[in-house]
């Protein structure tokens, strides 16, 4: 066991070398509420504005063409984004396991993502869908998040949230711990900003604050600073 352990750190150490900061996009104006819950996973999100039935199966199993927003007493409306870059169709196309649409949106649901190159948060915020429309981009320190959620923390070789172009297979296996990640594999033949596409986290991160070292709003991409950790680089964060 100790030899599998030094294993896992070994690889743990490639990873926070190679991809020293993560970053995700989120809606406009939702930082206040990250502040406050965490960066939720969808399901989560259901969860907290207890929403049951029919309405979350339609929210949590079924493609979302369009964002929705949820409402509760005593908490601030959210939103829960559309999956435009997603359709049933392609996913039945690509889907291996016998998985079915429904069950990838719900694999999706459960989970945060995190990109961990900037040229790939960039091809997200300049896609058609998003472009024209201001979006808040939280900048993360790798070591942190991975020293805290290792015994969770997934990689994935694709977008998975994406079946636009050639959609990539994906099934039960897209999604691995850092220790079965064929990493070395993957990058004698990919760049690396195509060895290694999202690191994803199950249900959510409660303390996405102790991560953040940034939070900027992009438009046409313009960024403007919204939060900063103190005594962070100031060119800390998503600019090329």
């Amino acid at each position: 066991m100790h030899g599998a352990n030094e294993s896992i750190i070994v690889q743990e150490t490639e990873l926070i070398t190679l991809y020293p900061r993560l970053y995700h996009m989120a809606e406009d104006g939702s930082w206040p509420s990250i502040q406050k819950h965490g960066l939720l996973s969808t399901s989560a999100l259901l969860d907290l504005y207890q929403v049951n039935g029919t309405a979350r199966i339609e929210i949590e199993s079924n493609h979302r063409p369009q964002s929705v927003i949820l409402s509760r007493d005593g908490e601030a409306d959210i939103v829960v984004r559309d999956q435009i870059p997603m359709s049933d169709s392609a996913l039945e196309k690509c889907l291996e396991d016998d998985l079915r649409p429904s069950d990838w949106y719900e694999t999706l649901n459960s989970k945060t993502f995190f990109w961990l190159s900037r040229e790939r948060l960039w091809r997200l915020l300049g896609a058609r869908a998003y472009r024209d429309k201001p979006q808040t981009v939280l900048t993360l320190e790798t070591s942190t998040l991975v020293a805290a959620y290792r015994d969770e923390i997934l990689l994935s070789p694709i977008n998975s949230g994406s079946t636009i172009m050639n959609p990539r297979p994906r099934g039960l296996s897209t999604f691995l711990p850092v220790a079965d990640y064929p990493y070395a594999e993957r990058r004698r033949t990919r760049s690396k900003q195509d060895a290694l596409v999202e690191l994803v986290i199950p249900n959510g991160v409660p303390d996405i604050t102790s991560h953040v070292i940034s939070v900027h709003r992009v438009l046409n991409s313009e960024l403007e600073e919204l939060w900063r950790r103190d005594g962070t680089d100031p060119s800390d964060g998503p600019a090329l």
